[in-house]
C-alpha cells in the first residue's frame, strides 16, 4: 500500500557515536507512528561537531538507506538536529517604540522586535540560531505571555538567544546536501529531545532536561512552559569509555561492552570479589578486572559531568522561589541508561529525577527499541518535522482560499463595472507569518545553494 508521502517526516540525528534516520507519521489518534529506523556508526563527528565530511556523508547515507529499506519509502527531506560544544546561549532584552499606540499590537510588531535581536553583534564566526521570546512588557506592564491584541506604545521582551558557530552549522548542511537530501528544517537538539520526553505539566512546573549523548551532554531548562536556559557540555558517554580503556589497559570495544554490561555509577554496589575476565589480545593472558574498580572509574567521570550540568542549573538560578524547578530533572540519551545514574544525580543535586523515555507522544504499538532514551532526539526531530508539515499545509490552504475569495470578488466587480480588471496578486497581509527559525532555515538553504 503506497502511503501519501506528504504526511511523512524524517528526523536525522547526527550524533558523535551514531547517526539515526527515523521515519514517522501521525496515526489516526494523533500519536506518532515510527515507520522505520536506520542507524549507522558515526565516524566523522567529534563532540557533536563534524570533523570529517566524507566519513559523515557515508554514515548519513548508510542510515538513510537502512531506514528506506525498513519503511519502504524514498527519503528526500530531513529535519536535522544541531548540537555540539560550540553552542551557547544568552539572555537579552530589547524593545521597540510603536508609531501608533492607539493601534493594537499585532504579529508584525513581534516580528520586528525579534528581527531587532537578530542584529545583535556576535563574536566573529558566530551566528544566532534561535531567538526565543520569554515574557513581554507593554508600557511597563510586566509578565505578559501573549501581547497580540493589546494596546501600547512600547513593546519590550526578554529573549533566550541561542548562538552557534557558522562553520560547524554549514558543515552539517554540506553533509546533508552531499548525501542527496534536502533540509526541510533545522532544530536545536536539546529542544528536540525536550519535545519527545517532557510533558506540558513538567514544562509548566519547571524541569531540567539532561540529554547524555556520546560526545556531549545537552541541557534544556523549562519553567512556566517556556524555555529558560540551554547549554551544551563537551563531555558524554565516550569520555567514560575512554577512562575505562586507559584505567584498565584494554581496547575501546571491550571498554564499551564493560560499561554497558557491568558498569555502575555507584561504587558501593559492587563487592570486592566480583571479577570479570577479559580475553587478551592475540594469545596474551586474559585480564581480570574487579567490578568495584570499574565502577570507581565510571563514578569519578559521571560525577564530573553531573557537577558541570548542575553548575549550569545554578547559573540559571534554580534556588530562587520564582525559578524553582518543581519537576526536578529528567535524564535521557544513551548515557542515561547507565545503572544507578538516577540515584547518583539525586544524591548530587538533591532534586527529583526520572529517566525520560520518548513514549509520551509515540503510538502504543511502538517497539521497545524506539522508546529507548537513545532515540529521544530522533523522535523529537520527527515530531518537529511533522509540525512543520502541518504548518505548510495550513499555509497552502490559506493561500488557496485567499486567492479564491479574491478572484470571486474581482469577478463580481468586473460584472458590476462591466470592465476587465486585471487579476491582482493575493494581498500581502494574507501571507502567513514565518517564525524566526523557518526564516533562518530558508536563509541557510539559500547560502548552501550559493556555496555550490
Amino acid at each position: 500500500m503506497e502511503r501519501e508521502v506528504n504526511e511523512i517526516a524524517v528526523g536525522l540525528d547526527i550524533g558523535t557515536t551514531k547517526i539515526v534516520a527515523m521515519v514517522g507519521k501521525y496515526n489516526e489518534y494523533g500519536k506518532m507512528e515510527v515507520l522505520g529506523v536506520g542507524k549507522s556508526k558515526s565516524l566523522g563527528v567529534h563532540r557533536g561537531v563534524v570533523n570529517n565530511i566524507t566519513q559523515t556523508i557515508q554514515s548519513i547515507q548508510q542510515a538513510i538507506q537502512e531506514s528506506e529499506s525498513v519503511s519502504g519509502m524514498k527519503i528526500n527531506n530531513v529535519t536535522v538536529g544541531i548540537a555540539g560544544q560550540h553552542i551557547r546561549s544568552l539572555q537579552h532584552s530589547d524593545y521597540i517604540t510603536r508609531p501608533n499606540a492607539d493601534a493594537v499590537i499585532d504579529e508584525d510588531d513581534i516580528e520586528k522586535l525579534c528581527n531587532q535581536v537578530h542584529k545583535l553583534v556576535m563574536l566573529p564566526g558566530e551566528e544566532i540560531l534561535h531567538v526565543l521570546p520569554q515574557e513581554y512588557k507593554v508600557d511597563g506592564q510586566a509578565e505578559i505571555k501573549e501581547p497580540v491584541g493589546m494596546y501600547g506604545g512600547r513593546l519590550e521582551a526578554n529573549f533566550h538567544v541561542v548562538v552557534g558557530q557558522v562553520t560547524s552549522i554549514r558543515n552539517i548542511g554540506r553533509c546533508v546536501k552531499s548525501s542527496g537530501l534536502e533540509l526541510s528544517d533545522v532544530t536545536l537538539e536539546p529542544l528536540a529531545s525536550a519535545n519527545a520526553v517532557l510533558s506540558q505539566e513538567e514544562k509548566e512546573a519547571g524541569v531540567a532536561l539532561i540529554d547524555i549523548g556520546g560526545g556531549t551532554t545537552d541541557l534544556a531548562i523549562f519553567k512556566d512552559g517556556i524555555i529558560r536556559h540551554t547549554a551544551v557540555i563537551p563531555f558524554g558517554g565516550n569520555v567514560i569509555t575512554e577512562d575505562i580503556k586507559e584505567g584498565c589497559s584494554i581496547i575501546e570495544k571491550q571498554a564499551e561492552l564493560l560499561k554497558i554490561k557491568f558498569g555502575s555509577a555507584w561504587p558501593g554496589e559492587n563487592k570486592d570479589n566480583e571479577i570479570v575476565s577479559i580475553p587478551g589480545l592475540r594469545g596474551r593472558e586474559p585480564k581480570e578486572i574487579t567490578l568495584k574498580n570499574l565502577s570507581k572509574i565510571i563514578h569519578a567521570r559521571v560525577v564530573e559531568i553531573i557537577e558541570q550540568v548542575f553548575l549550569e542549573i545554578k547559573n540559571y538560578g534554580h534556588e530562587s522561589p520564582k525559578k524553582k524547578l518543581i519537576a526536578g530533572i529528567v535524564l535521557t540519551g544513551g548515557g542515561s541508561q547507565l545503572k544507578h545514574l538516577k540515584q547518583l544525580v539525586e544524591y548530587i543535586t538533591g532534586m527529583d529525577t526520572r529517566i525520560g523515555y520518548p513514549n509520551e507522544h509515540l503510538a502504543g504499538n511502538s517497539d521497545s527499541e524506539t522508546t529507548s532514551p537513545m532515540y529521544a532526539t530522533a523522535v523529537g526531530l520527527v515530531m518537529d518535522g511533522l509540525i512543520h508539515l502541518k504548518k505548510q499545509k495550513k499555509t497552502v490552504k490559506k493561500e488557496e482560499t485567499s486567492i479564491h475569495t479574491e478572484t470571486t470578488t474581482q469577478q463580481e466587480e468586473a460584472v458590476v463595472e462591466d470592465t476587465v480588471i486585471e487579476e491582482k496578486l493575493p494581498k500581502e497581509d494574507l501571507k502567513p507569518r514565518k517564525n524566526i527559525l523557518e526564516k533562518w532555515t530558508e536563509k541557510f538553504k539559500e547560502f548552501l545553494d550559493n556555496a555550490e
